[in-house]
């Protein structure tokens, strides 16, 4: 693709003009509305934030701007297989609004990592999910922000590493200046740009085609539209089963167990607010993903019988769509620099969001309990969390330019990704849904699952595996197929060596073919061969298995804790089956939302709270035993009988009512 400066000028001067104007609009309140004068306010954005502008950034950042650029070339050389993870995207809405909301919304906390330490009791455990976190987090975004640098470069030439200086530069700015409110406005201006030029992109295919169903029938004609292909076969890369299972429990692990999503719901006032935004999110979801696939049908159909990659116009799969917009929309100037402000302020608004929510989680579980900080102001704890925020942008800055050294770091921190997601979601699980967990089992849970699923994802890139590609042709290519200017790229030394996703995709391209004997996969390459759509499902079942044996073998009566950290329905189902009785304790560190002034409880152990008779047997006769837990319950002493006169200090200590859970609050 070659074109001049004078061409270029057009899509030049967009490009700039966009990239101000997605900056600053977002910024309009910090100089003249209002502003962020507390940590709540720039971590939540309390009550500045509609519900429509939540809902298009949580699709947004569930979608993210790889699949702008990734779903129309996967549908174009690969099939729609990757399409039935939205399978697993759907299921996963209404399990995280109705099993991790319940139990995040009224703790009062600030990290979502924070609700393991109050249910664990454990810094250790805390820290192991935060630092899982923040490592996956910091490589996601290191190629998050280097993916449209690429585009850029090849496209209208500016620097792949301008690109990554403008992003961090901007995105600092953004973190100190603004907070969640302008991280989630800037998504909206992403969100609803992307939207209109995919529009105009199937509109531009359907012109270019002939009608708006030859978008559809031309793929399916030449086998790009395939779907429920239950296979059976775990090695495979992706079929129905490992796209709806493996997405949903990498789905569940970063909507229910990811800080940047959490910290989202948390913004809104309640429970019913954030259940209608999730579930009214989910069309949404669908749609704005389905729009993505559509753009590739609609690629795939003008480019049919003359592959662009195939004839050498470009070198990398992912570069299909930019080349489509210039060269099909070369008649409009200025279209091809707002595609890829686009694409530029796609990885500003996700490099924006994920710095509020890493500095927020740093803080949170990682400084904050340091002596040196003890008792330190509100405005102090914002000023260093924005000053933290600044520095992973720089961190973010130096991942990204790793990624366009180093050959294979894109797949790797894929990989990455895939592997720490059931760790992550496994230790919440057991939190919230398994009584007997205690910190042991969820510490050793995390450890063993993480160890296991990178060693089967390092072992994974030991294993050839065989590169699948549906036909091309470019039996239909002419002098008249592409737009005039649109030529054939030199390989300079910079894309030479500039690694992209696909990259090992296409080895087969810069040399022969080789013939592969046939043979029988033996251990452990039979495990490395596993796709990595399953290593969160493996890696969560890992975790809950281990953590709850290990906390069964270990379980002590000091392992107390709230019940209202478990979650409802499991804290209500466990008091209904037998079982000796569990040990509670009222957690004062746990404050309603929306209620920071709420009076301190006291623990149900405390010597100074002696219920009535009255209260502790209202349901059950006086030789009946109180049960609200499973059998696998920390043993305590229920007496047989019940004495006459009012307990006394000792006895309430070993007596174990239900009612008392069923208390709403014990004041001083």
């Amino acid at each position: 693709m070659a074109r001049t400066f004078m061409d270029l000028l057009w899509d030049y001067g967009v490009f700039v003009v966009f990239i101000i104007f997605s900056t600053l609009v977002p910024l309009w309140g910090r100089f003249f509305g209002k502003k962020e004068k507390t940590k709540a306010d720039y971590v939540f954005g309390l009550g500045t934030i509609s519900m429509g502008a939540m809902m298009l950034s949580i699709a947004r950042g569930t979608l993210g701007v790889r699949s702008f650029l990734g779903y129309p070339s996967e549908l174009f050389y690969r099939g729609s297989a990757m399409w039935e993870t939205l399978y697993g995207m759907v299921t996963a809405y209404p399990i995280v609004c109705f099993v991790f909301i319940p139990v995040y919304f009224n703790l009062g906390v600030t990290s979502v990592y924070q609700y393991l330490d109050l249910r664990f009791n454990s810094r250790l455990v805390r820290c192991l999910a935060s630092g899982t976190y923040v490592i996956r987090s910091l490589l996601n975004l290191g190629v998050t922000v280097y993916t449209p640098t690429v585009a850029l470069n090849t496209v209208i030439g500016i620097p792949y590493w301008a690109s990554l200086l403008g992003i961090s530069a901007i995105s600092i700015i953004f973190n100190l200046l603004g907070g969640l409110k302008a991280a989630i406005m800037a998504d909206v201006i992403q969100g609803v740009t992307m939207i209109l030029i995919s529009i105009a992109i199937i509109i531009q295919s359907m012109i270019n085609v002939g009608g708006f169903d030859k978008i559809f029938t031309v793929p399916a004609e030449n086998g790009r539209l395939n779907f429920f292909n239950f296979t059976g076969d775990f090695t495979i890369r992706v079929d129905t089963t490992s796209a709806w299972l493996g997405q949903l429990f990498m789905s569940l692990s970063i909507f229910g167990c990811q800080q940047n999503f959490v910290q989202r719901y948390l913004s809104m006032s309640t429970f019913k607010e954030v259940r209608r935004t999730l579930m009214s999110n989910i069309p949404v979801v669908i749609t704005l993903f389905s729009l993505a696939w559509i753009v590739g049908m609609g690629v795939y159909a003008v480019y049919a019988q003359c592959d662009p990659m195939a004839g050498g116009y470009i070198n990398k799969m992912d570069e299909i769509l930019p080349f489509f917009v210039e060269d099909k929309f070369s008649y409009l100037p200025g279209v091809l620099g707002l595609f890829m402000a686009s694409l530029f302020n796609g990885a500003l608004s996700l490099n924006v969001s994920n710095l509020n929510s890493l500095a927020t989680v740093t803080w949170e579980d990682f400084l904050s309990p340091l002596p040196r900080f003890k008792g330190i102001s509100d405005k102090q704890q914002l000023t260093i969390i924005k000053f933290i925020g600044s520095v992973y942008g720089v961190m973010v800055m130096g991942v990204g330019f790793a990624v366009g050294l180093l050959s294979g770091v894109i797949e790797s921190s894929m990989l990455m990704t895939s592997a720490t997601s059931g760790p992550l979601l496994g230790v919440f699980l057991l939190a919230m849904l398994v009584p007997v967990a205690n910190w042991k089992g969820a510490a050793s849970g995390m450890i063993v699952s993480h160890i296991v699923t990178l060693w089967i994802t390092f072992g994974s890139l030991t294993v050839d595996k065989e590169t699948v590609l549906l036909p091309t042709s470019v039996e239909g290519c002419t002098n008249e197929t592409f737009s005039a200017g649109i030529v054939k790229p030199s390989k300079s030394w910079l894309l030479a060596n500039t690694p992209l996703e696909v990259e090992s995709d296409f080895s087969y391209l810069d040399g022969p073919l080789e013939e592969h004997i046939a043979r029988t996969p033996q251990f452990p390459e039979t495990l490395y061969s596993i796709s990595y759509m399953y290593y969160s499902l493996i890696g969560t079942f890992l975790t809950v298995i281990i953590g709850t044996l290990v906390s069964y073998l270990t379980r002590h009566r000091d392992d107390a804790y709230d019940h209202k950290l478990l979650h409802p329905a499991v804290y209500r189902l466990s008091r209904m089956l037998p079982g000796k009785a569990r040990r509670y304790v009222n957690n004062p560190d746990i404050r309603p939302k929306n209620c920071p002034s709420a009076s301190k409880k006291i623990p149900l152990d405390n010597p100074a709270f002696e219920p009535s008779l009255e209260s502790i047997h209202e349901k059950k006769s006086p030789l009946e035993p109180a049960v609200f837990i499973v059998n696998m319950s920390v043993p305590v002493e229920v007496p047989s009988s019940v004495p006459s006169a009012e307990p006394t200090a000792a006895d309430s200590n070993q007596l174990v009512p239900e009612e008392v859970g069923d208390l709403k609050e014990v004041r001083t």
